[in-house]
């Protein structure tokens, strides 16, 4: 299949979980994918996984969190793919900080990735997406980003930033036919989530495996869900099907929203 056939993709955070398995769906369908990561041994391998012997898959060390290795990145895809039409915001980080806690550099460290991050990307990847040319931003925001978890203000607040972010952006771009969406994942299994379930379940004197179960016995549909559920629909936002929806936030979760 080619629904993307050519379209320029850039998915941050992409060596692994979500943006892993979202980078392989665009490329699968067509598009050049160019991937970034922070770990540059990590983006290298999941780039040769995705695809084999490089061309159509590039991975690119780069922080979001810093405007000059972003502009750098951007600059470096924009060189040898010419443009870019697909951005995937899904570079973020978490951790459970209590409001009592002191590590105020944490804290923000948290806003400054998932947050300040997709601002410095969106905005540089702007200046080299067409006018009319089947633009899509997609932003990775969560369930988070529609309520509240104690001890997760910090993240809570990136992730209903996010949503923010993504509604007033889709109003500022749409005379340049750029739709702008966002995707609210509950658990998924990926390493986040695991760290996640970690970190409550000590907080809370359980097991892991005693606070996976009480996780998934808020999820209607009694699974955590895979990234490529995720990345199935991040592919319909990056279609020319989704051309008529923007400013959107779908929610991707089991129906954990709804507990």
């Amino acid at each position: 299949m080619s629904w993307l056939q050519d379209r320029v993709a850039l998915v941050t955070g992409g060596s692994r979980g979500i943006g892993k398995a979202i980078a392989r769906a665009l490329a699968a369908h067509g598009a050049k994918v160019a991937v970034c990561s922070r770990d540059a041994e990590a983006v290298r391998k999941a780039a040769n996984e995705i695809s084999p012997g490089g061309g159509r898959v590039l991975g690119f060390r780069a922080d979001v969190a810093e405007k000059a290795e972003v502009r750098s990145l951007v600059r470096d895809i924009v060189t040898h793919w010419g443009q870019i039409h697909i951005l995937v915001n899904n570079a973020g980080i978490s951790a459970r900080i209590p409001i009592d806690s002191d590590d105020d550099a944490r804290w923000l460290q948290v806003l400054n990735v998932n947050v300040a991050g997709t601002y410095h990307v969106t905005r540089e990847v702007l200046r080299h997406m067409p006018t009319h040319g089947g633009g899509r931003i997609i932003n990775i925001s969560s369930v988070l980003g529609r309520f509240g978890v104690p001890a997760y203000t910090a993240y809570c607040t990136a992730k209903h930033g996010i949503i923010g972010f993504t509604r007033a952006l889709a109003l500022e771009v749409a005379g340049r036919g750029i739709t702008v969406n966002a995707i609210c994942p509950g658990w998924v299994e990926t390493d986040m989530a695991a760290l996640g379930m970690r970190e409550t379940a000590a907080a809370l004197g359980l097991s892991p495996e005693a606070f996976r179960e009480q996780a998934l016995a808020m999820v209607p549909i009694q699974r955590i869900l895979e990234p490529k559920e995720i990345a199935d629909l991040a592919l319909y936002l990056a279609s020319d099907a989704s051309a008529g929806m923007t400013g959107q936030t779908i929610n991707l979760c089991g129906g954990q929203i709804m507990s």
